[in-house]
């Protein structure tokens, strides 16, 4: 066999090696590939609470009142005129005012919270404590917690900017009264009791006082 051929032949085996290797590193196509299709998106909720749409309802209103209601009006206007108003905070802080203001009455404490009191259900207050305390009755009380807490209606005077929120609250509390000689009369410190109150606070929206102000107790 003379030189040519077997350079031709070496040259041809190092070509198919090259081949075979370029192969196996970068894989092979057959016929006509596309590029790689886009990933298709996640497809949109259709649940209203997890997606925003323009001009759909207020979730913070809708989830407490009727849409169509006038509550719902009354809770629209008092955002218009305090944006900053969200009806969740406010039930959220309402639960924590029932708390400190039936535990106030309870125990006496009228000074700590007369800053969330208006002027009739304080001087209410101050004449139920001033009545026990003449007949040498004190109640010894413990708040077991709220169970149950719905916004039950809501006004606003355009004029005066005045927002009223009436809150039904449903809670469990152990409670007794005792005499002059601490012997216990009515209720007990052992029996949770169910105690169910409507409940009023009013607000002039956009003041500087961040305060609501119980201003009715209905049972």
């Amino acid at each position: 066999m003379n030189s040519p051929l077997i350079q031709l032949l070496v040259l041809a085996a190092i070509a198919v090696f090259l081949i075979l290797r370029l192969k196996n590193v970068l894989g092979t196509r057959e016929g006509f590939e596309q590029p790689p299709a886009p990933r298709p998106a996640a497809p949109r909720s259709t649940r209203p609470d997890l997606e925003v749409i323009e001009g759909g309802p207020d979730l913070d209103i809708t989830d407490h009142v009727d849409e169509d209601s006038d509550a719902a009006k009354a809770l629209a206007a008092m955002k218009r005129a305090e944006p900053s108003f969200h009806v969740a905070d406010f039930l959220a802080g309402a639960r924590g005012a029932y708390e400190m203001i039936v535990m106030g009455y309870e125990q006496g404490n009228l000074a700590e919270i007369q800053p969330f009191l208006s002027e009739d259900i304080y001087e209410s207050f101050v004449d139920g404590v001033a009545a026990r305390e003449d007949q040498g009755l004190t109640i010894e009380a413990e708040f077991m917690g709220v169970r149950e807490l719905k916004l039950v209606d809501a006004t606003f005077d355009e004029d005066t900017r005045e927002g009223e929120l009436t809150i039904r609250f449903v809670a469990e509390l152990t409670s007794a009264v005792r005499d002059q000689g601490g012997d216990i009369i009515e209720g007990s410190l052992s029996e949770v009791k169910r105690q169910k109150d409507t409940w009023s606070f009013a607000r002039t929206m956009g003041a500087d006082d961040p305060n609501w102000l119980l201003v009715s107790t209905d049972a």
